[in-house]
């Protein structure tokens, strides 16, 4: 027979799955109006654009079916990020691995100049093997590149380095861009979040929440800054406990790191 401790036991385990299963249907409730809000501009530029054009007009033809096939790709991009930040909810979303950090910085880097036509820049390499998923975050990298070469113009720096500081290994992109208000910063991460810059430019309003997504499976949480000039620095703060002992000296060194 359960005792009284027992009775109280399962009541508190039985209401705290109650109140996880109310969390997770209140989720998909904002998911789903989130996502029936976000795919409703595209829908209604694709419909009003097929009902004014002239069939009899090869160049409104022309003009509707490249306006059409562009909100066509912004949906597919939408449902893409969608279908990454499904994944993340499945335990198999990350598969870490010993990963050499100066090696996968570099790569990055490498990767994000075709991004754009920025001074690409290497800040700091840090010279150690973590325990994370190279694929996931370079993913989260490069998303953060592109944001950054989304908000500068053509020709200003943008930074990318790696780190380590008390414990935690730093990786992060710095750009000279527009800049993040501070009542924007926690804004900018959450799904289809966009802060006042956002709100012109193109794009599904996922990466940013996929990026925290990524960076929370690791343990860790993405940050952004002021950078020292003009711009900003977003920063993804990793754990190091449990990866394996730094690789022998030989990389750039990351004593003069994050600025």
């Amino acid at each position: 027979m359960l005792g009284h401790d027992d009775v109280a036991d399962l009541g508190h385990s039985f209401n705290a799955m109650l109140d996880r299963l109310e969390d997770s249907f209140a989720s998909q409730r904002r998911l789903l109006d989130d996502v029936g809000h976000e795919m409703r501009t595209p829908l209604t530029i694709v419909q009003g654009h097929l009902e004014v054009m002239d069939p009899d007009d090869p160049d409104d033809v022309r003009e509707s079916t490249r306006l059409t096939l562009d909100e066509l790709a912004l949906m597919g991009r939408l449902v893409d990020d969608l279908l990454t930040l499904a994944k993340a909810e499945r335990p198999d979303f990350l598969r870490p691995a010993p990963t050499d950090v100066a090696e996968l910085t570099e790569a990055v880097l490498e990767r994000a100049r075709a991004l754009g036509d920025r001074q690409w820049s290497l800040d700091a390499a840090a010279p150690v093997s973590a325990q994370v998923d190279g694929q996931r975050l370079t993913q989260a990298w490069l998303q953060l590149a592109a944001n950054a070469v989304r908000y500068s113009e053509p020709g200003t720096p943008v930074g990318i380095g790696s780190a380590v500081r008390a414990g935690m290994l730093r990786l992060w992109v710095q750009d000279a861009g527009v800049g993040v208000r501070p009542e924007d910063r926690n804004v900018i991460f959450e799904r289809f979040g966009r802060g006042a810059h956002g709100r012109r430019t193109e794009g599904s309003g996922l990466g940013l929440a996929i990026v925290r997504t990524i960076v929370e499976g690791h343990g860790g949480r993405i940050t952004v800054d002021p950078a020292p000039r003009r711009g900003s620095v977003f920063t993804m703060s990793l754990p190091l406990e449990g990866t394996p002992p730094p690789r022998p000296a030989g990389g750039i060194d990351d004593r003069e790191d994050r600025p």
